[in-house]
């Protein structure tokens, strides 16, 4: 049975206490401030995994949201999370009148949320672009641009 990394996303930092616990309960990676874990999961669908490893600690950890730490083949990342029940029965509903499933109404919502966020990253970077280019060369911009790209922590050096 191949083995998922899942991402575990917390509501708050864990004590190394409660740390220690779940570690024990199931191996972890702990992220530097205890607010992300790593853990390997056997089953048959990165789903399965996920559900698995939320029944297993859900009752010892402030489980935020559950996700594959590694894109599928198609570059999607799958996201476990649990609403309560006020809100499961909304999105039940909204998904009922838009004729789908809450899982397809959810990742349809999100898709359009993503989309509608890159495209509005996209506009303010274009209108700053413009902005600066009114103020100056084409040549100076490009320039300036790439002393800061090769100045940025972690970037290449050129």
């Amino acid at each position: 049975m191949p083995h998922h990394a899942l991402e575990i996303t917390l509501t708050r930092p864990l004590t190394p206490a409660e740390l220690h616990d779940a570690a024990r309960t199931w191996p972890l990676a702990a992220n530097h401030d205890a607010t992300r874990l790593i853990a390997l999961m056997s089953a048959k669908t990165p789903g399965r995994a996920a559900r698995r490893l939320r029944h297993r600690l859900n009752e010892r950890l402030p489980i935020d949201v559950i996700t594959t730490h590694y894109p599928d083949a198609s570059g999607q990342v799958l996201l476990n999370v649990a609403f309560p029940p006020a809100t499961r029965t909304a999105l039940k509903a909204a998904a009922d009148r838009a004729g789908q499933s809450p899982e397809r109404f959810v990742q349809l919502a999100l898709r359009r949320a993503l989309a509608q966020h890159a495209s509005q990253e996209a506009d303010r970077l274009d209108q700053a672009v413009r902005r600066l280019l009114a103020r100056t060369t084409a040549t100076h911009f490009l320039s300036a641009v790439g002393r800061a790209l090769t100045q940025t922590p972690g970037a290449p050096q050129l």
